[in-house]
């Protein structure tokens, strides 16, 4: 005996609308296990990323696989300092010395100045760290863009940081849209 088809698109409507349902709990369950594991979405506090990052910025994080090396911008969960993660660049780590000249506003690792275009201005305001000053193993030394509105490794109250205190290394800015785009 032969289906009715009425049946039949009735059938093939519940198909259709148990795939949908399928694919849309397999992406949401693929997106959680991403942000979970390694993603999240942050915001940026502060104007000491200027220029290059600015208060409510929206940024993609990834601690997936990361090692920590000089120049990446990192969100850090720095207790002593703030209850909220702090935006900042590795400037040095394990084992590197980090040396500021604060007349010329020059950074140096290893005896190497740094070029640094991505600054808003050069260093002058000391933080009460003695400088020239060697990263201890496991540690990365951090400034912030704005070099003189920011709160970082120059002081005792951020120091050095401790590489399991890194959430993870900024991607992607998603927010604003005209500033979307891969973070550097």
């Amino acid at each position: 005996m032969q289906e009715k088809p009425s049946e039949t698109m009735v059938e093939k409507k519940k198909n259709f609308v148990f795939d949908w349902v399928d694919a849309l709990v397999n992406a949401l369950v693929f997106v959680i296990l991403i942000f979970t594991l390694g993603v999240r979405v942050t915001g940026v506090v502060g104007g000491s990323m200027e220029p290059t990052l600015h208060q409510g910025d929206k940024l993609i994080v990834s601690n997936l696989f990361y090692t920590p090396k000089a120049g990446d911008i990192v969100i850090v969960s720095k207790k002593t300092f703030s209850d909220e993660p702090i935006v900042k660049r590795i400037i040095a780590t394990e084992n590197q010395t980090v040396d500021i000249n604060f007349v010329t506003g020059v950074v140096s690792v290893d005896g190497v100045p740094l070029d640094e275009p991505y600054i808003k201005a050069p260093i002058h305001s000391p933080g009460d760290v003695v400088f020239p000053v060697t990263v201890p193993e496991g540690q990365v030394f951090l400034l912030g863009d704005n070099r003189n509105g920011s709160t970082d490794s120059r002081t005792t109250q951020v120091g050095m940081v401790d590489e399991r205190e890194i959430l993870g290394k900024v991607i992607l800015r998603i927010l604003p849209l005209n500033g979307f785009g891969a973070v550097k």
